[in-house]
């Protein structure tokens, strides 16, 4: 009766389904569209699901209001991706609640081979302003994107150096993507469009930037990162929560120091203290943290490789991958590759039928010898 995209904004929409529960019917019926159209029987017999919530899903009938969102979204120039898709970042796959629908503008690549959150306090000092500008400026051509909350502080400093410095960057919102907040921050947006950057959130339109929203959208931040840099913040927060969280999902947390005395820094130095950071002092001691600072080229590789000459783009991307590392999990080979999950399995399936690669235990693949 309705297109997928409708079956979806109704998923995000219905009673009693979380995120969680979410994912499980998507895993299991691959569709929205499907998980509307199973019976309720077939609804509950998922595990996790129950009664209450197959009923949730057969009872729903606001899709007339599923239809005016889609609408609207539209009307604003503004994508949406569902869980289920392939296009769908796969970092947020590892978090145990990856948001259900994503609303998104501008032109931005969420599945970047690097991602890194720069977050602080909204009242930073000269000193975290400095840190935060030269830490940025000193990742330029380092093909990484910056990704901050466009908050008030260290957000809107990182997101502008970002820019000023020619590295994509993407703004995580914690309300509808028919406003920018703060206003102070309506041209630092118009500027991040126009440079082919832009914004997500996984607040429908309309959902304004409420206090509770926050801590929400912190999991974003950290789920979408492969490392969280705190320039300055203090014990409590939403720098402190994002970092606690990125803790959770395995993303290395950084942070910068401060004097003993400095309030705005005692966060980063609890986080410091208790092991809960990398201590941080400049952008060469996260690159070699990361090993991200002196990347192979693909000449090495075709050097050691004698590569076949039927190979598409995406095969070539990844026997590239592989030839710089002994071997690769398949989670991060799919980050590193910047393909879609769809075309990298595809690739990595056809490599396997050439016998160029191999998988070892632990869904890990590396070159054949």
């Amino acid at each position: 009766m309705y297109s997928e995209k409708i079956y979806q904004i109704a998923l995000s929409l219905a009673s009693n389904i979380g995120h969680v529960h979410a994912k499980v019917l998507v895993d299991h019926f691959k569709t929205a569209t499907a998980i509307f159209s199973a019976s309720l029987a077939e609804l509950e017999a998922i595990p996790g699901i129950g009664g209450i919530r197959a009923r949730s899903i057969r009872h729903f009938n606001d899709f007339a209001e599923c239809e005016k969102m889609q609408k609207q979204v539209e009307a604003h120039g503004i994508s949406t991706l569902f869980i289920g898709e392939d296009n769908y970042p796969i970092r947020l796959l590892n978090c145990y609640d990856p948001p259900t629908l994503l609303y998104c503008k501008g032109k931005i690549t969420l599945n970047n081979q690097r991602t890194v959150a720069v977050i602080g306090t909204r009242n930073h000092t000269e000193y975290g302003r400095g840190l935060t500008e030269k830490f940025i400026r000193d990742l330029a051509g380092q093909n990484i994107t910056i990704i901050s909350g466009m908050a008030y502080g260290i957000d809107g400093l990182a997101h502008k150096a970002a820019l000023k410095y020619g590295l994509p960057t993407i703004g995580i919102l914690a309300h509808g993507l028919d406003e920018i907040y703060p206003p102070e921050h309506q041209g630092l947006a118009r500027e991040m469009l126009r440079q082919n950057c832009g914004f997500i959130t996984e607040f429908p339109i309309g959902k304004k930037p409420e206090k509770h929203h926050f801590p929400v959208r912190n999991r974003i931040v950290a789920g979408l990162s492969d490392a969280v840099v705190v320039v300055e913040t203090g014990i409590k927060g939403g720098s402190m929560i994002t970092a606690s969280l990125a803790s959770g999902y395995n993303c290395e947390v950084f942070a910068f120091p401060g004097r003993t005395t400095d309030q705005k820094s005692s966060g980063c130095n609890l986080l410091i203290r208790t092991n809960k950071a990398i201590l941080l002092t400049d952008s060469a001691g996260f690159l070699a943290e990361k090993d991200w600072e002196q990347p192979k080229q693909p000449t090495i590789v075709q050097a050691q490789l004698s590569l076949p000459h039927d190979l598409n783009p995406a095969e070539t991307i990844i026997l590239h991958l592989l030839g710089m590392h002994d071997f690769l999990p398949i989670d991060e080979l799919y980050i590193k590759t910047g393909l879609t999950a769809g075309n990298a399995a595809a690739a990595i399936l056809t490599l396997e039928l050439k016998n160029l690669i191999e998988t070892i235990p632990g869904k890990r693949y590396r070159l054949r010898t």
